[in-house]
């Protein structure tokens, strides 16, 4: 069932935006999963589409929020939606995300690799123009916090208005390397876009979209894609490694700790 978050965003993605303001209408409403309360009001008030998924898998669970969905589509007559979602295969199927898993003996082999690809490291800074409103960052635009908590900020075709999501500064190419720390976060994305990636509505971040990334949300790792793969690991992330060999076509993850993923 954890694969299912980017095929209920392209459910959403569906409905027109009639649909999509009676199916928020329902989301309000008690019952609508046997013995749930709604998710309050003040809570959807201005959300798209993703994070409206975001919120459902979050109250939810992902078993709960695909049920919910197929109730609400129901209400508002979107069988042929009903149909897609009750037949969804969520099997993985070949992705374009390259998910490193090393059959190496011993720590240090690994180790060793990962040093070599620390060669091709890059300082990489977050760009505030890009940032989502819900978004805030340090000043040294190394780290970027989510706040639930919408900024008055203009807008601009760099920025993400719908998803909250922010891009760096830098636009890399060839093969290059960086770490992110994710230690003792619940939810959060990272990985790698095209500079030409659509920044305006609701996104799904798949590989076809120019997004190649992995998240932890529910205490869930995956690898993001449609359907996305989900990363069966040891030990909970505390720093992730990204690598991209862009004339290979090459996204790989780390576990910086273990130097596999």
């Amino acid at each position: 069932m954890e694969k299912l978050s980017p095929e209920l965003l392209k459910i959403l993605d569906d409905l027109t935006l009639d649909d999509f303001i009676k199916f928020k209408w329902f989301l309000k409403q008690d019952n609508m999963l046997e013995g749930q309360t709604g998710i309050a009001a003040a809570e959807l008030e201005n959300t798209g589409r993703c994070n409206t998924v975001d919120l459902m898998v979050g109250k939810y669970k992902m078993s709960g929020a695909k049920r919910l969905t197929m109730n609400i589509l129901g209400e508002i007559g979107r069988l042929d939606l009903v149909e897609r979602l009750k037949n969804f295969n969520p099997e993985p199927r070949d992705v374009n995300i390259h998910v490193l898993s090393y059959e190496m003996e011993g720590i240090g082999e690994k180790m060793a690799e990962l040093e070599k690809l620390r060669e091709f490291a890059v300082d990489v800074t977050l760009d505030p123009d890009t940032a989502h409103r819900d978004l805030v960052l340090s000043g040294d635009g190394k780290q970027v916090y989510d706040t639930d908590v919408t900024k008055d900020l203009p807008d601009s075709s760099k920025r993400f208005d719908k998803c909250a999501s922010v891009l760096g500064k830098e636009s890399l190419s060839g093969k290059f390397y960086f770490e992110v720390g994710v230690e003792g976060k619940t939810a959060w994305t990272v990985g790698v876009a095209k500079e030409s990636v659509n920044r305006k509505g609701d996104i799904i971040v798949t590989p076809d979209k120019g997004f190649w990334t992995i998240w932890l949300r529910n205490k869930v790792y995956e690898a993001i894609n449609s359907p996305s793969v989900r990363l069966n690991l040891k030990s909970r992330l505390q720093k992730v490694g990204v690598f991209v060999d862009h004339s290979k076509g090459l996204v790989s993850f780390y576990n910086v700790d273990t130097a596999d993923l």
